[in-house]
């Protein structure tokens, strides 16, 4: 793709059969318990099967083998595009300098070790990817050596749109729809450039990531305020140059962007029903079916499920965010009269299948009322408008904390 006589499509097919050198092609595999939950055929790309457990392997391996005789290489990465450097740097017998925010999980840290060996070395700077990106490039630029972006680079699109190639080859036709979760748009640029316009997609990103959104807007690239981390893999603050050039077009609509607790849910699910391994932005996909229900109906639906680096001192994060957004747990601020009984007859209140997960007292003196933090998991969501009225009519004053953030982060 950086040679504009080239067509796409030829170059594209030609990165893919180069990589069958390095790595098998990832399954294409039709997921029962999704289909008949959506009456549909619903297939996953299993990208978080390939050898670093995502996607980034492929644009990781096409830029570097289009750089013959190049000995170093320079990237800047939240985890993923960090792994499938290190990996080809040590099958290549090439240096590599990765550059990794603070924030990045260990697990991705350690992998990118294990993967790179004595071929890498990991520098570890800045809280959120687009810093970590300028002091790499600012790296580069004093030290020399070939800098890889992990999404602003046409052989880095080449290389990701060949994950276009291997669903046609191995479906042996067209899907009706592709879902594809979007970071800074590499990999979206190039699936959609391989179908064009011959497969609807859709692209997914998280609400406290959400570029693609806001470049269309815009009609260009720009800058987000702010970025949640939490979907570490799809947390960019700024869309690529490059990949915005191929997906100017795409109609606002087909874009999608998730609450980062929603995609907890999904990575639950698939963990428990599946045994499906996920990291929140390979469940972004996943979890949009819910939003287009109504158009993928009897239609062949594939699911990018782009990651599995996940590291599982995660988990309790994890499902503390998806109970919240499934509504069966809440907390509240209690104040309670400070007088015998009184503890007793608030436990009186709950109902048969309310658990309290958390009971603390936040100020205990002499005053007539002290304030309590409770935390209540039920089995059903109904449950807490049944809780809330016995609360009501008991005459006890309370405040449900569990979607006031700044509450929720100080004290949960």
């Amino acid at each position: 793709m950086s040679d504009p006589n080239t067509p796409f499509r030829t170059a594209a097919r030609a990165a893919e059969e180069a990589m069958r050198d390095v790595f098998p092609a990832t399954p294409l595999q039709r997921n029962v318990h999704l289909s008949e939950r959506f009456e549909a055929d619903i297939y996953l790309k299993r990208e978080d099967l390939s050898p670093v457990r995502s996607y980034k392997i492929r644009g990781a391996f096409n830029a570097m083998r289009k750089q013959p005789g190049q000995e170093l290489f320079v990237c800047a990465s939240a985890g993923n595009h960090a792994q499938g450097v290190a990996f080809m740097c040590k099958h290549m017998g090439v240096k590599g300098v990765i550059f990794m925010p603070v924030t990045t999980p260990q697990q991705k840290i350690q992998k990118t070790r294990i993967f790179g060996g004595e071929n890498i070395e990991i520098h570890l700077t800045g809280d959120y990817f687009d810093d970590t990106l300028a002091a790499a490039q600012d790296w580069c630029a004093r030290e020399g050596g070939h800098f890889l972006s992990p999404f602003d680079d046409w052989d880095v699109i080449e290389g990701q749109s060949s994950i276009a190639v291997e669903i046609e080859a191995q479906l042996g036709r067209l899907p009706d729809h592709v879902i594809l979760p979007v970071g800074g748009g590499g990999m979206s640029a190039g699936v959609t450039s391989w179908f064009a316009g011959a497969v609807h997609c859709l692209y997914v990103e998280p609400e406290g990531g959400a570029c693609l959104r806001a470049a269309l807007k815009a009609g260009r690239p720009v800058s987000l305020d702010k970025v949640d981390t939490f979907v570490d893999g799809a947390a960019v603050g700024r869309l690529g140059e490059r990949p915005f050039e191929l997906l100017k077009h795409i109609p606002l609509p087909d874009v999608i962007a998730l609450a980062e607790d929603r995609v907890c849910s999904t990575m639950i699910e698939m963990l428990n029903v599946e045994g499906i391994v996920l990291e929140p932005a390979g469940a972004l996909a996943v979890e949009a079916l819910g939003d287009v229900r109504s158009w993928i109906r009897g239609k062949t639906v594939v699911c990018v499920t782009s990651g599995g680096n996940f590291d599982f001192e995660r988990l309790p994060e994890v499902k503390e965010r998806a109970l919240r957004y499934s509504g069966v747990k809440k907390y509240f601020l209690l104040r309670l009269p400070q007088r015998p009984g009184a503890l007793k007859e608030f436990l009186g209140i709950l109902g048969p299948e309310d658990d309290i997960a958390r009971f603390e007292y936040l100020k205990k003196s002499a005053r007539n009322f002290g304030s309590v933090l409770i935390g209540i998991e039920t089995k059903r969501p109904e449950n807490f408008s049944d809780l809330f009225a016995r609360l009501d009519a008991a005459g006890m004053s309370y405040t449900d904390i569990t979607n006031d953030e700044t509450l929720a982060q100080f004290l949960i």
